[in-house]
């Protein structure tokens, strides 16, 4: 009689909620296909109708971008040039100049140039300015002119820069180029193995396998492995290289959304190459996304120590969507949590302040949850380090520098004053330093910091209602108080600045392994991961082994 009665019910309960579901996806198709229908119509009118011509494909972009504006900034529509630049950071193989370049106004500006690829053979430096590329004037090319300096291997591309106020001409000959994820590894000491990590494109696991492999080769007995500045990239990827020091079938993320074939859960699947190596991970500010779950799962695991300061907090999850005619939608699926059940993204989306801004997980409402070894880990902000170092955060100041270029011009401008350094190290003295804040007011550099730039919106608001003249003496007053400020900024974090600066200066003579071996030999961040692994009672105690 009880299981009848039970079927009595649960058919009725189960047909409903069929019927529930039909209603609900009935009611979200009817919406969607409602809308489309008022966008396509609006779409041909206003196409058919405008006073001036328009170009159907520019305004379909804004109009894409300015729906997604509204979501996160991850969930990005990509056109069809957008969708190589795309395979381009997750292959990490493309043809072309083997620099990293910025569009700056009507000009592209070399930022760095890798060595031995086709914009060093061609004689590029750093601060060198591009204006025109082949015929095309790039004051009169508005779209991505990175693009055209893209081909075919072995084209020839002429191209006129400017380098220090004097025009030049030079050729470049495209060639392959491998963007590496692991830019430099090697010994630090007699036991200490060092990988620096950059970017977790398609070969991110395997050169760190190898970088891995090599250093125990040579004899390393602990590892630490450099986030610092990693944005992320390919999940899969971020979960081999946590495999590397781990064994199979480790839950290493699991991944939750409002739509069930997103959620997963990712274990490793292969043997590891060292389950038992001491190690260390870097991490600060600017670690993000792929970053965070290497550093987040290993700090569950109780597998490595975490230092630096805490990280981005990027916990959601994109996946790539091909669309109609080359074009791809990069989609929010998801968000990703450790393996203690933590979630470490940052900022709230779907509730935003009064400015439209998103709202950050203040601390207060962190959850705590537990490492395999019952340490305490938090939620909400990022992957906070094991131990803590004040030197890895950056200062706002120090970012405004790195933001409005005051350290990389000045680090140009040093360079072609002092041509003949090579190899040798620079001293950056406080005459120096006093040389550098005289660059910036001759250059008249502004700082922007949050804090100016609030003060200039506040003035161009008032001049939108012709209220200006009457605050103009206040402003003025203000804006000097500000600046006067900044400069004691400068002042109070000069040691930070110095380094900066120093590690812009070698790059331009020594590249990006120059850069690094003086690092290994100088970082404080990369001292104390040394200190660390030298004191493995310390060691153990955090790992609670």
């Amino acid at each position: 009689m009880t299981s009848f009665l039970k079927k009595r019910y649960i058919v009725p309960v189960v047909a409903s909620a069929l019927l529930f579901l039909g209603a609900s996806f009935k009611n979200d198709f009817f919406e969607i296909a409602k809308q489309i229908e008022i966008f396509t119509t609006l779409f041909k009118e206003l196409n058919t109708n405008y006073v001036d011509e328009t170009n159907p494909g520019d305004l379909m972009d804004n109009a894409i971008k300015g729906m997604l504006a509204g979501l996160d900034p991850y969930t990005v529509y990509f056109n069809e040039q957008d969708v190589v630049k795309f395979k381009i950071n997750n292959t990490g193989e493309y043809t072309g100049i083997g620099a990293l370049i910025t569009r700056k106004e009507d000009k592209i500006i070399i930022r760095e140039v890798y060595k031995d690829f086709p914009a060093d053979k061609a004689g590029f430096k750093p601060g060198d300015e591009i204006i025109q590329i082949g015929d095309v004037l790039l004051s009169e090319f508005k779209d991505d002119a990175s693009q055209l300096m893209k081909g075919a291997k072995n084209t020839k591309i002429d191209v006129k820069y400017i380098r220090q106020g004097k025009t030049n001409t030079t050729q470049i000959i495209l060639d392959e180029v491998a963007i590496k994820s692991v830019v430099f590894f090697s010994k630090i000491d007699d036991k200490t193995g060092y990988i620096v990590l950059a970017h977790f494109n398609q070969k991110a696991s395997l050169e760190t396998k190898q970088a891995l492999e090599a250093l125990k080769r040579q004899g390393a007995e602990r590892i630490i492995l450099d986030l610092r500045g990693n944005p992320g990239g390919l999940l899969n990827e971020a979960i081999n290289i946590c495999n590397l020091f781990v064994p199979k079938n480790e839950i290493i993320v699991t991944t939750k959304s409002k739509n069930e074939k997103h959620n997963n859960t990712y274990k490793t699947a292969m043997e590891p190459v060292d389950t038992a190596i001491p190690l260390v991970i870097i991490i600060n500010d600017r670690s993000a996304s792929a970053s965070e779950i290497v550093a987040g799962a290993l700090q569950d695991l109780d597998r490595a120590v975490v230092v630096g300061s805490r990280s981005f907090g990027k916990g959601l999850v994109q996946k790539p969507i091909d669309l109609t005619y080359n074009t791809q939608l990069k989609v929010t699926i998801s968000r990703y949590y450790t393996p203690s059940g933590r979630c470490i993204q940052a900022l709230d989306y779907s509730h935003k302040d009064k400015n439209g801004a998103a709202i950050r997980t203040e601390e207060k409402n962190y959850n705590s949850f537990k490492t395999r070894k019952g340490r305490n880990v938090y939620d909400g902000g990022g992957v906070l380090p094991d131990i803590q170092l004040e030197e890895t955060k950056t200062s706002p100041i120090a970012n405004a520098l790195l933001k409005n270029d005051g350290i990389f011009n000045y680090a140009t401008a040093y360079y072609y004053k002092n041509p003949n350094l090579g190899a040798q190290i620079p001293s950056f003295s406080n005459t120096d330093f006093l040389d550098f804040k005289q660059f910036l007011k001759a250059q008249k550099i502004s700082f922007d910091t949050e804090t100016e730039q609030a003060l200039k919106n506040t003035l161009a608001i008032a001049q939108k209602e012709k209220i200006d003249v009457a605050i103009t003496t206040e402003y003025q007053q203000l804006l000097a108080a500000i600046q006067k400020s900044e400069e004691t900024l400068l002042d109070k974090n000069q040691e930070e600045i110095k380094g900066l600066i120093v590690d812009e200066i070698i790059k331009r003579y020594q590249y990006q392994e120059g850069f690094y071996q003086y690092y290994v030999k100088t970082n404080s961040e990369i001292k104390k991961s040394v200190s660390i692994l030298n004191n493995s009672a310390q060691y153990n105690n955090i790992l609670k082994i």
